[in-house]
Formats: C-alpha cells, structure tokens, sequence
C-alpha cells in the first residue's frame, strides 16, 4: 500500500493538473490498485481493469438502494446541501437498478437516435454561423466564442427551453459540476446549493408549462414518456434528468473542443494532416478525446467486497477510476502518448462504460465533429494567439479559455 507522499498523484497540484499523464504511469507500474489517503480512495489506473470495474455489479454510483449511510460506514451530508443531493441523487447517473433502468428507459424514449440524427443540419449550421463570428473578428476565445455556445444550445433546444432563458445555464451548471471535484469546498458547496435551488426552480416551472401545453421538444417528450405499466417520470426525476443532460450535456463536449485543439497546437505535424484530409474527422475526434480526457475521474462505490490483483477492497470502500491513465495504458494504446489522428483501434473510455455508458454520445460526436469541420473550412489558418491556462480542476478537465487568431 502507497503512501500519499511516495505518490506523484497529487489533484491539488498545478503541475501536475497540469500534465497528471507522467503520474498515471507510474501508478499503472506501481500495480492495478493503489491506496490514496487524501481521499481514503483506491485508484485503478489500467484499462482493462476500470473496463471491467465499470460494468461490475459489485460496484455502484450509489449505495443507498441497499445501505444506510450508518450500515454503509459513511457520514450523511450536511443538511445545508440537502438541495444539491436532491437534484444530483434523482438522476439516472447517480442510480442503480432498479431506479437506474426504469428511468433510463423511460428517458431513452424521448432521447432516441432518430431525435439526435434529426439535430444534425441544425448542429451544422450553428457551428458555420459560430466559426464565421470568429473569423469575421479576426480570431477570439475559442472557449467562449465556440466550443461553449455551441452545445449549450443545442442541448437546451432539445430540451426547450427558450432562448431568452439560457444565459444561466452555463453558470448553473459550472457551480453544480464543482461539487464533482475531489474534497470540494464549503464555498464551492454553497454555490453548488444555490444553482441546484434556482435551476430545479425554473425547471418546475418549465415542466407545468409543457404539462399544459405540450411541444415536440425533450422534456415534453419525457412528460408522455411511459412503459406497458404506465410508469412515469416523477416531477423530481424530471427535473433531475433536464439538469443531468444538459450538465453533462456540454461540459464533456466543451472541454474536448478546447483540450483537442490545444493539443492540435502542441502536435502541428497532425494539425497539419487533419486539414489536409477532413476525412479523418471521426477518427480525430475519438484520438482527442482519448488524448487528452475530458473526465479524468469517476468513482464507484464496493457494494459487495471484491479482490484485486490479491488486493481485498472491502464494502464500503471507494473506487477512483482513472480514465485518463486508462485511455494511456500501453497495454490497450500503441504509443499511448503521442496523437495519432489515424489511430484505428481506439477503445477509449471517455463515454464510460456498462449501464452508465453516456446516453449524449452520439450527440457529443455530431457536435464535436460539427465545430472541427467548420473551424478547418472556414478558419483554415486558425493558429494559436496566447498560451492557455488550465482551470484548476482535476475530475473535469479544461481550460481557462483559448485564445486565437485567424487571417
């Protein structure tokens, strides 16, 4: 068992949030389990392991469909972030089975692929209308100016909400994702509670006004939602799965537009490649989000105790599966480190896996593939103007913005 200061894992270091992918290497050589004490968790660095892990029914998001935080050795939250555990626990992304598949199905009547496939021309044109704002002012923040826009929209189309009505969306969904962090603060808590209170607020309303007056958009399609019992979504699960589609909905999409095309910046020689050949859009965008992964970190609980490579891990231990070193493992990935936009075999694991396997990934292709195509025709001398910073965040992976210059 490692202890923490023998360890170069360190999520409270700007270095190596910086590049935490030398770390992930040496824990992926110090063994398929090691023990974190920070945060009394155990991390699994190696593909093959987090794979199976994440579809392993031993493990869960939650253990409160079986446990009592007592039973479970665990401390409740504090009553104050009552409303954020509210809206995060009542989304199929933090359920089980049976909770996890009822809502799932009934949310995957509305969310089908010919609903995401009917997005294509609209994901297009406002991805041509965004790039050519960025090019008729001679460059910008390709964060704020594109990759952000972009799938905010989108999502919030799906789902219906009003244009006029999505300039919090953004901001609510940034305090509520800092709560995903590791050993978040009582001011990131705080903020977390009140975007949970406000967002949840204006959803209710929302969902009265859809259950009055129905509209082919996404939330009313899960109002009629039902199954051969007629079992329907509650208002709570409702507003829940509006706030998990649109947070998860644009985060990962927004920080692998602004993640990819720095590290198109820091790798010329495919920048290069790419424009010469737009064919290897698909390719590209399955290389950089396993390049550099927009989620480094999702957790799973021991629900039932479970041995490791002759590691016992007891129930009530917690998992910290580490996707970025997984999408490196040299085991899985030829050259782990290098970008290779023509990389064929490509399992990476950024969309999770198992029944947790994100619902929004087709979408997030289409829109991934959507803003590169039209940044490479329209913005084909689009080049670096200033060196990044990154956010400080370890879990969700970013940057401060992404200054560019184009003409």
């Amino acid at each position: 068992m490692a202890a923490a200061d023998d360890l170069a894992f360190d999520p409270w270091d700007p270095a190596f949030v910086s590049d935490p992918y030398p770390a992930y290497a040496e824990l992926r050589d110090r063994g398929r389990v090691t023990y974190y004490e920070p945060t009394n968790q155990w991390l699994v660095p190696r593909h093959a392991d987090v794979s199976a892990l994440l579809r392993d029914r031993r493990l869960g998001r939650t253990y409160q469909h079986r446990f009592t935080h007592e039973d479970f050795g665990r401390t409740a939250p504090p009553p104050e972030h009552e409303p954020f555990h509210t809206l995060n626990d009542h989304g199929m992304l933090d359920l089980e089975p049976p909770d996890h598949t009822r809502i799932r199905r009934l949310v995957s009547k509305a969310f089908t692929p010919r609903t995401v496939e009917q997005l294509r021309p609209y994901v297009s044109r406002l991805a041509g209308e965004l790039v050519d704002a960025l090019v008729a002012k001679g460059g910008g923040d390709l964060l704020t100016d594109v990759a952000e826009p972009l799938p905010v929209a989108v999502i919030a189309e799906m789902l219906g909400i009003p244009e006029s009505d999505r300039a919090p969306l953004r901001p609510w969904s940034a305090d509520i994702c800092g709560m995903y962090e590791l050993s978040p603060s009582e001011d990131t808590a705080a903020k977390a509670v009140r975007a949970s209170n406000e967002f949840s607020s204006y959803l209710r309303e929302l969902i009265a006004a859809r259950r009055k007056n129905p509209g082919d958009d996404l939330i009313s399609g899960m109002i009629a939602a039902h199954d051969e019992d007629d079992d329907r979504l509650t208002e709570q699960e409702l507003i829940s799965t509006a706030v998990l589609l649109l947070n998860a909905g644009h985060e990962a999409t927004v920080n692998s537009t602004v993640n990819g095309w720095w590290a198109l910046f820091r790798n010329p020689d495919q920048l290069a490649t790419l424009r010469a050949d737009h064919s290897l859009i698909p390719s590209a965008v399955e290389e950089l989000m396993r390049y550099d992964t927009p989620l480094q970190l999702f957790e799973r609980w021991v629900l039932d105790e479970i041995e490791i490579d002759g590691t016992t891990i007891p129930r009530g231990a917690e998992l910290a599966m580490l996707f970025g070193a997984a999408n490196h493992d040299p085991a899985v990935f030829t050259d782990p480190d290098r970008l290779d936009l023509t990389r064929a075999d490509n399992p990476h694991i950024s969309f999770s896996a198992g029944i947790h396997y994100c619902i929004g990934a087709p979408l997030a292709r289409i829109e991934l593939a959507a803003s590169m195509g039209a940044l490479l025709e329209k913005a084909p001398t689009l080049r670096l103007a200033a060196e990044p910073e990154r956010k400080p965040n370890f879990v969700i992976r970013g940057l401060e913005g992404l200054s560019v210059e184009v003409g």
